[in-house]
């Protein structure tokens, strides 16, 4: 390894598989430190909802990348990227193991690869766009930049609107923009390992997973919230679990139906994070329910030379 391209490893996969565990028995046994790659754990006061590590957990094992914003402050993958990017090379220098674990693919990938500079962002072109249909916006995407229309789920509105921002703005499609960057910036070699688990087995984990932080007071840490002032519309705070929840305080739904349908949407995120991480070629996948198997394997990773 060269002392100017630290090794990290990446710990990724769907929500529920275990990510944060693995990591804190690696982190006992190696000295590691861990950067958390999600984008929600980045916000204070949303501890319930995101699963983020306890302070108990964090005391044990440091944390880095959590509570950096209030829920009104922006943040992006390339903010955060910079500000983890920082820390590992802080962890390294100490001459500790670095974990990149977390669940946000683009997150994890601004990471290892850097993003594509000079696309910017919009906000009165992007609310235009909004005010479209999304069939309308898909049809936009196959005449203007086909690659990115065969890549990109036909129902997933964000990442449309963000090709056809980007594709706007650049005057090129977006896909040849990525193909002239290929996400080369590269300042870590990055091992990337990714937690796998039987559907049915993981759906099982999520439902429970979801009874479990309402039952630990998610509606009243929302409530608290919006207590403080932070507005319901606020990008966060529409969240899956905090969506419902936020549902749920207004009448709209039952306990039963707030539950279940932030089970739902947690459940259909999972399958995007699947699918997001199957196309990191250099991704190997482990068996998330094989702890023991799985810490060796990242030990090994950590020592290898």
């Amino acid at each position: 390894m060269a002392a100017d391209r630290p090794r990290v490893i990446a710990i990724v996969g769907p929500t529920g598989t275990g990510k944060t565990e693995l990591a804190c028995a690696v982190a006992r046994r190696s000295g590691a430190e861990v950067v958390s790659a999600d984008s929600m754990q980045v916000y204070r006061g949303m501890d319930i909802g995101t699963a983020k590590p306890s302070a108990a957990v964090r005391a044990e094992v440091p944390h880095h990348g959590l509570d950096l914003v209030d829920p009104d402050e922006p943040m992006s993958a390339g903010r955060w990227a910079e500000l983890a990017r920082r820390a590992a090379f802080e962890i390294a220098a100490r001459g500790r193991p670095v974990l990149l674990v977390g669940g946000t693919g683009l997150y994890a990938r601004a990471f290892a690869g850097g993003l594509i500079a000079g696309l910017g962002s919009d906000a009165a072109l992007r609310a235009e766009l909004e005010t479209r249909s999304s069939e309308d916006l898909r049809a936009e995407l196959e005449r203007v930049d086909p690659a990115a229309a065969a890549r990109i789920g036909r129902a997933d509105r964000v990442r449309t609107v963000r090709a056809l921002e980007a594709h706007r703005l650049a005057r090129s499609p977006i896909s040849a923009e990525q193909a002239r960057h290929a996400f080369g910036d590269r300042p870590f070699e990055v091992v990337w390992l990714g937690l796998a688990m039987d559907r049915d087995r993981l759906a099982s984990r999520l439902r429970a997973r979801t009874e479990a932080i309402f039952a630990a007071g998610l509606v009243e840490e929302l409530a608290s919230l919006l207590a403080a002032g932070f507005a319901p519309g606020l990008r966060p705070l529409r969240a899956i679990g905090y969506r419902e929840a936020g549902d749920l305080l207004a009448g709209r739904l039952s306990r039963a139906d707030a539950i279940e349908r932030a089970f739902i949407a947690t459940r259909r995120y999972a399958k995007r994070q699947r699918t997001w991480f199957r196309a990191e070629p250099e991704l190997e996948w482990i068996d998330a329910e094989a702890r023991e198997p799985a810490i060796e394997r990242v030990l090994r990773a950590i020592s290898r030379r």
